[in-house]
């Protein structure tokens, strides 16, 4: 570089741009939560979301959580993303509708309305019990910033005091 500017752009998120990987040791400092509205159990044969795109051949339960294109989310995250409960990955099936997601919880015990949902950040300290702006864009076939410019004034913001390491 020869010049006295810079353009940190997503570094202000503590995302390392791509495709840079992990040669910067930053953090993300963003988290989107949400929480379970509804769990329901969907039989063999039936389905969820626009046009049922998620049609399922066992029973399953399917989590509702309140955050949807409205709110920034990619409507290619329908069948392709996941978000954190109780620690665990879980699927979001069928489509992205405006308002909200559908999340497969099959096989974990008591999820219940209420319950926090990450679709940005941690739940947990293991490093599969985060998700962050890259292994989004990369489910979904686009890049960080459009997952970090795409979150509307719908979605609440609180900022906290920074955490000293």
């Amino acid at each position: 570089m020869w010049y006295d500017a810079v353009r940190p752009g997503l570094l202000l998120y503590g995302i390392v741009p791509p495709p840079l990987a992990s040669t910067i040791p930053l953090r993300p400092v963003m988290s989107l939560t949400s929480r379970v509205t509804a769990v329901k159990g969907v039989r063999p044969g039936e389905g969820v979301g626009y046009g049922w795109r998620f049609q399922s051949d066992t029973p399953r339960s399917i989590a509702v959580v309140p955050a949807g294109y409205a709110d920034g989310l990619d409507t290619r995250l329908g069948g392709r993303g996941a978000v954190l409960i109780r620690g665990h990955r879980v699927p979001v099936v069928g489509a992205v509708s405006m308002d909200m997601i559908t999340v497969d919880v099959t096989g974990l015990d008591d999820v219940a309305p209420g319950d926090e949902v990450v679709i940005l950040g941690a739940q947990g300290e293991e490093p599969w019990q985060r998700i962050d702006a890259r292994e989004m864009a990369a489910s979904i076939g686009t890049i960080p910033w459009e997952i970090v410019c795409r979150l509307g004034t719908r979605v609440e913001r609180q900022y906290t005091q920074p955490v000293q390491v």
